[in-house]
């Protein structure tokens, strides 16, 4: 291996930011790329009727809402390592699209919001990143507001999410009398002045709890600090770098996110703490990232980022070797050759051209349908990149489109919709017209509605339909397979990969039915590639 590309791989990070919505995730990200120098100026999520948004957010029902409904991708430089963050849906309905980001990053930083502890989509986030072993920090934000204090907030932490959770800095006060926080690693205390405006270097330190200057600055608070301090010291767990590596440990952080408090903490905790890019597993083998050779895979689609060029980009991973302007490539699934020539890299809508990358970089591939998610991209040898989910819809409308001249545009926008992963489009096999939306909750319909209509000018009625679940039945018994298929066709489809599916009408019913046919499996969750 090249010293290059050894070096390049030990100066990059790959991580999402997760968390339930409204606990600040969004206003992190602002911060560490405003921290980072790659943007001059912070959108207020919650200002909407100013001219400025979330720089993450670019779709206009995230702009009007205040929420992020699609993964976005920013990339910038920060002490002297480049860093991939993927700012992941925090609403509840757009959980599918976090799942697959959450295959591409390295390590993950899990926002908290102190005056709510531990939420529901915080634990069906954790559960991925557990089946990943994805190594977790996490920010306990929003410490200017009155919440929990900060051992019931860890002992929640470590209750609900069975995580061992070890302080790295220790909150003085909270709300109103929120004064600041200190670094236990570096025995500093940095004293907290509200506005989103100040930078780190705004803040005041002292570093030593003799100082009479902390007596003047805390007042009574001063000693229970101290205390604090002590306390931590006997009790705490030490933290250790391996077992955070192995996700069974997560550093904690303190702040307040929206007054760029804490913020670069975390970001040095980014760089000193989590992994740089790891080995990725295939269907043959386990890829590591400094093989010469280049390998990637697809796992996230956004169609019309750019409306006016009408654009699909693909995203991808880059697992191994180094990626160059213009290299030849080999799509597995397709079976044929292609050439990279105009990659980009992404400040969420501002893209700039890339010459070179390397592994845990992400890179966008303009994409005329030919890629979808869970392509690999390999210099020579055959490969498959797994672990990339679909998962079973709960909810189901029927689409009926209202001028049938659209119903072209319609094909079109369901299906760069479905591969980007917005929505699950089934096909009835005894109603070859028919089209079924399935979706994880019920905003992702609105969500499709909305940008057909924006995107694609197709105008459509949705109404619910009697499915609960969906199951992609297999079997190593293709007679059986085709028999079940024959008993049941009024409820079997076809997914958009061409995967055969059972809509399941009620649960309690389809667990009898299962038991009735042993010799299939009913998946509630697939790899997301097409059928052979």
């Amino acid at each position: 291996m090249q010293p290059s590309l050894r070096h390049e791989i030990a100066h990059r990070r790959t991580f999402a930011i997760i968390s339930h919505p409204d606990a600040g995730k969004t206003t992190l990200t602002e911060k560490m790329l405003l921290f980072g120098g790659a943007i001059q100026m912070a959108g207020s999520i919650k200002a909407r009727k100013a001219a400025r948004y979330a720089t993450s957010d670019w779709m206009s029902i995230e702009r009007e809402r205040g929420i992020s409904v699609t993964s976005s991708v920013m990339s910038f430089r920060f002490r002297d390592t480049d860093l991939n963050l993927l700012d992941t849906p925090g609403h509840q309905d757009f959980s599918e699209d976090t799942y697959r980001v959450l295959t591409a990053v390295d390590g993950a930083l899990m926002v908290i919001d102190s005056g709510k502890g531990v939420e529901t989509q915080t634990r069906k986030l954790m559960e991925v990143c557990r089946l990943r072993n994805t190594p977790i920090i996490t920010f306990i934000n929003k410490l200017d507001r009155e919440g929990w204090g900060p051992l019931d907030l860890l002992q929640n932490i470590e209750d609900d999410l069975q995580i061992e959770c070890v302080p790295m800095t220790w909150p003085v006060g909270k709300g109103g009398s929120f004064r600041g926080v200190y670094d236990l690693g570096r025995r500093e205390l940095r004293l907290f002045r509200p506005g989103t405006n100040r930078r780190p270097e705004d803040v005041m330190v002292i570093n030593d709890l003799g100082d009479p200057a902390l007596d003047a600055h805390l007042g009574e608070q001063a000693d229970d600090l101290r205390r604090d301090v002590e306390l931590l010291a006997g009790a705490a767990a030490p933290f250790a770098l391996e077992q955070y590596r192995r996700a069974s440990q997560t550093p904690v952080f303190f702040g307040s996110a929206l007054n760029n408090f804490g913020v670069m903490e975390v970001l040095d905790a980014v760089i000193d703490l989590s992994p740089p890019p790891q080995p990725r597993a295939t269907t043959t083998r386990v890829v590591a990232p400094d093989e010469p050779a280049f390998t990637g895979f697809v796992f996230k689609i956004q169609a019309n980022m750019d409306p006016a060029h009408r654009d699909r980009i693909a995203f991808l991973r880059v697992c191994s070797g180094k990626f160059t302007r213009g290299l030849e490539v080999r799509h597995h699934r397709l079976g044929k050759e292609m050439a990279i020539k105009n990659a980009t890299m992404f400040l969420a809508r501002e893209r700039t051209n890339v010459e070179e990358a390397y592994p845990g970089d992400i890179i966008g591939i303009h994409n005329r349908g030919t890629l979808e998610i869970g392509d690999t991209l390999t210099e020579k040898e055959p490969l498959q990149f797994v672990g990339i989910p679909r998962f079973a819809p709960e909810l189901f409308r029927s689409v009926r489109l209202r001028n049938p001249l659209r119903s072209k545009q319609m094909q079109v926008g369901l299906k760069q919709l479905s591969e980007e992963g917005a929505v699950q489009v089934f096909r009835p096999l005894l109603h070859a017209g028919e089209v079924i939306l399935g979706a994880v909750g019920a905003l992702q319909f609105e969500v499709t509605k909305v940008r057909l209509l924006e995107e694609y000018g197709v105008e459509a009625d949705y109404s619910p339909v009697d499915y609960v679940s969906a199951r992609w039945p297999t079997s190593t018994d293709e007679t059986k397979l085709k028999e079940f298929q024959r008993e049941h066709r009024g409820q079997m489809a076809h997914d958009i990969d061409g995967h055969l599916v059972y809509l399941v009408g009620n649960l309690f019913l389809f667990d009898r039915l299962a038991e009735k046919w042993p010799q299939i499996e009913f998946h509630t969750i697939r790899d997301h590639r097409p059928a052979a």
